[in-house]
């Protein structure tokens, strides 16, 4: 469903109105059509489920490499940047960094596309654990392996700049899958 723009321009400036503003003053005249566009762009999520967007960033190689006794090769993305907004307040989670790590099962994803997903994934309203959650979700999709991890630290602004007020406050999620969930090797490598 593509984010209807003009409902969008026409809240935005009932919602100008009731914070006290004149939505028809220099500064804020062309607000509503730049929060439209803005909002059509930080929300092109929404419009996906996350299967759609497995198909959409299925690019994958074969390989050799697989899970054996004795060997652990591991996939590890880290430091991905997204932000996303809160779906309680609408507010911004931001400086959010992603681990995404996961253990071939006969093919390889383009590294690329682990950080496009994780882009698309935070372009809905969100929680930071759904973010995860979807996450390892698409990954495990894409590359036909039931063992994934992601963390997540990020802060939120929801925390920071309203409410309680503590701007340091920073929120770390963990999706475990397969044998991330029982090995704690394979756990402290993503660490």
């Amino acid at each position: 469903m593509a984010i209807d723009k003009e409902a969008v321009k026409e809240h935005i400036r009932g919602l100008i109105i009731a914070l006290g503003e004149n939505p028809d003053r220099e500064g804020l005249k062309d607000t509503p059509d730049r929060v439209a566009r803005m909002y059509e762009e930080v929300f092109e999520g929404i419009g996906y489920t996350n299967h759609e967007i497995a198909q959409m960033f299925h690019k994958t190689f074969e390989d050799e490499l697989e899970f054996q006794e004795g060997h652990q090769d591991v996939v590890v993305v880290k430091d991905i940047d997204i932000f996303s907004y809160c779906e309680h307040h609408l507010a911004l989670m931001y400086d959010m960094k992603v681990t995404v790590a996961y253990i071939p099962n006969g093919k390889v994803i383009g590294l690329s596309k682990i950080a496009r997903i994780a882009d698309m994934v935070s372009k809905r309203l969100q929680l930071q654990e759904r973010i995860g959650t979807d996450i390892a979700e698409i990954i495990s999709e894409v590359t036909g392996s039931p063992d994934v991890a992601v963390m997540i630290e990020g802060c939120h602004s929801c925390m920071s700049a309203r409410g309680i007020k503590k701007s340091n406050a920073k929120t770390y999620t963990t999706t475990l899958r397969g044998r991330f969930q029982t090995d704690v090797n394979l756990q402290m490598r993503i660490r």
